[in-house]
């Protein structure tokens, strides 16, 4: 599929989609059944750093500056409107996923806890499915995936895999929460990005959208 133009929509519905990622972040750490590859390192970072809970949007966003930084160095090529897209209001979405679960007091019932970690996982899923279908850049860490791949010269899927796995041990040694969303997210994610990203791209070719 040949990259699109950036315009105000796809701009939005990154934006959009990066919403949906944050919130499916903090349902899934505040629902405290683990997190994604990714999310386990930022509530690792969140834990070292003494943070607590409601902070874990401040910690994302020092994750992501800092891989910004590194991919300013070393692949720039990769740095794009959708990486700044991707990083400027992902803190505050993930601020706001913390709110949301608040809202119903932060309930302990293990059936609460369950829906909010399906829906956390399914919002994370289709938020980054609408920022791939726009298709307007990478966020840092897949830019840091590619640059990874090119210098190993190895398939992304298997750099991914072995990415994400030095993820999940990071996450997990600096404090973050391992559990089985993380071993689900890890498994069955990618599958179900797929699934909405091919309707996804339906949508838009089918509506000329974005």
């Amino acid at each position: 599929m040949e990259k699109r133009k950036i315009t105000g929509k796809s701009i939005l519905a990154a934006a959009f989609g990066v919403l949906l990622v944050g919130v499916g972040v903090a349902f899934n750490n505040c629902a405290g059944f683990g997190n994604d590859p990714v999310g386990i390192v930022y509530d690792g970072i969140r834990s070292i750093s003494g943070m607590n809970q409601a902070q874990l949007g401040m910690a994302s966003n020092a994750v992501n500056i800092v891989l910004l930084v590194f991919l300013f160095f070393v692949g720039r090529r990769y740095v794009s409107v959708g990486t700044f897209v991707y990083l400027l209001p992902y803190g505050f979405c993930v601020d706001l996923g913390n709110f949301l679960y608040g809202l119903h007091g932060a309930s302990e019932d293990i059936w609460v806890r369950v829906v909010f970690s399906v829906l956390g996982c399914v919002l994370l899923s289709l938020g980054v499915a609408i920022y791939i279908t726009v298709d307007i850049g990478v966020d840092p860490f897949t830019g840091v995936v590619l640059v990874l791949r090119d210098g190993l010269k190895k398939e992304y899927r298997y750099v991914k895999i072995g990415f994400d796995l030095t993820m999940v041990i990071l996450g997990t040694l600096l404090g973050g929460r391992l559990g089985v969303v993380t071993v689900v997210t890890a498994l069955a994610v990618g599958p179900v990005i797929q699934f909405f990203t091919r309707l996804l791209k339906k949508y838009f070719i089918k509506n000329n959208k974005c």
